[in-house]
């Protein structure tokens, strides 16, 4: 007998968008496939909302929020959560602080209440801002002032391809700033930024939604919003000559190249077709930089880069460590000749496929071990969150995959001239100066 033709049913990820009385918007996203459910609070704020002299508050803040609130003692966040079988974490960026709880569906309203408490009441006295100025202070240490390349790829680079301060400085902020910083400054900040209306909530998973959003309610609903923060000019001129620069790396063994250019906002439409041109130039040893450096010229001993997505203007970068017995010249070379290469002839339609493949695959399956993938409900929860706070419409879950998806080969070859041109281009040279290193 012939089979039964299979039934393809379009993926989609229900949801349903809330505001409360105090201004927090509330996205919830009921599916009962797992007995899961992922909380993600979502604050808009992150470096590019730090004034000069006032760097590092964004970050900071990440590590004084597990120091304990009016009914949560210092470290009991982590043992209310891990001991009912939960994970958490957050993170800092330039355009956001975000906080989750991956929690057993029964535990949905522990989550929240933790959530609140911190965000109602959290504990910002001179003890913990002491504290926690001196676990940043040491994670600088461990992860940028004694990592080769770190400071040059993660902090140099952007100071450099950027003119305004608010897009330029480094997450991490600078230590003087941090040290500077009295009780008051800090309080301050939270204050603005941590408040309900500067906050999206999205909840993912196995869980009701009406019982939810009655929980929300009860646990968020009596924190008072505060005054809106000032908004925060990330414009940036456009460049119209190239800047060099070069810069002698003392931990490092190897000689290395980092490129930048300046690439249009994440709501931009040309931000689909510098997604999949990443993918091409970067992404796996089918790409094209992989093949070029690595295999065939055998130059260099890895290529990184791609588009840094930005609600302000981006980033396009490449990072590329080579051989002692190679010139920065070769390699630049060999760089800007790949990319020449897009530009007058364009990508070919199988490289285009390939990229598309590799963009949906992430999307569901995700990155990082699979972790933020749709497949999960931490990834529905955190991909709610963004797109409700920065595109202002969370439906683009269920849309935006097709616009990556209609990308032709034309509009990549274009964004690849507009953009990765010579005069809009930042280069770094990073020279090796570990003690041993011949020069």
């Amino acid at each position: 007998m012939p089979m039964a033709a299979k039934t393809v049913v379009p993926f989609s990820v229900p949801y349903s968008l809330h505001t409360i009385e105090n201004g927090m918007r509330v996205v919830l996203s009921e599916d009962h496939s797992v007995p899961v459910v992922a909380v993600v609070v979502l604050y808009d704020v992150g470096a590019r909302n730090e004034p000069p002299g006032r760097t590092g508050f964004a970050h900071l803040f990440e590590h004084m929020m597990f120091q304990g609130s009016a009914n949560v003692k210092k470290g009991e966040f982590y043992t209310f959560v891990e001991d009912n079988g939960g994970v958490l974490n957050g993170m800092t960026s330039n355009d956001f602080t975000i906080y989750f709880e991956v929690m057993p569906s029964n535990q949905l309203e522990l989550a929240l209440w933790l959530e609140a408490d911190r965000m109602r009441s959290l504990q910002v006295n001179q003890e913990n801002l002491d504290n926690q100025r001196e676990v940043v202070k040491e994670e600088k240490r461990l992860r940028v002032d004694n990592q080769p390349f770190s400071y040059a790829r993660g902090i140099l680079l952007y100071e450099l391809a950027y003119d305004n301060f608010a897009n330029a400085h480094s997450v991490i902020g600078s230590m003087e700033d941090l040290d500077a910083a009295t009780l008051e400054d800090v309080q301050r900040f939270f204050r603005t930024y941590y408040a309900p209306n500067n906050a999206v909530l999205a909840i993912a998973g196995d869980f009701d939604s009406e019982q939810a959003l009655e929980w929300v309610r009860k646990h968020f609903g009596d924190i008072p919003p505060q005054e809106p923060p000032q908004p925060v000019d990330v414009s940036e001129p456009e460049r119209t000559s190239e800047k060099r620069a070069t810069y002698t790396d003392k931990l490092a063994n190897l000689p290395a190249i980092a490129m930048a250019w300046k690439v249009p906002p994440r709501h931009s439409p040309e931000r689909y077709a510098l997604a999949l041109l990443d993918r091409i130039l970067f992404s796996g040893e089918s790409a094209r930089l992989h093949q070029r450096l690595v295999k065939r010229e055998k130059s260099a001993l890895g290529v990184s880069g791609g588009l840094e997505d930005r609600r302000g203007p981006g980033l396009f970068t490449t990072f590329v460590v080579f051989k002692p017995d190679r010139h920065f010249q070769q390699i630049e070379h060999s760089v800007t000749a790949e990319i020449e290469e897009v530009q007058q002839k364009g990508v070919t339609p199988r490289e285009l496929q390939r990229a598309k493949n590799q963009l949906r695959a992430e999307r569901y399956r995700g990155v990082w071990g699979g972790l933020y993938g749709l497949q999960t409900p931490l990834g529905r929860a955190m991909e709610l969150a963004y797109h409700t706070l920065f595109d202002g419409d969370p439906a683009l879950i269920n849309t935006e995959l097709q616009r990556y998806l209609e990308v032709t080969s034309e509009e990549v070859q274009e964004v690849a001239q507009r953009f990765l041109r010579r005069n809009n281009c930042t280069v770094l040279h990073i020279l090796p100066g570990a003690t041993g290193v011949e020069q």
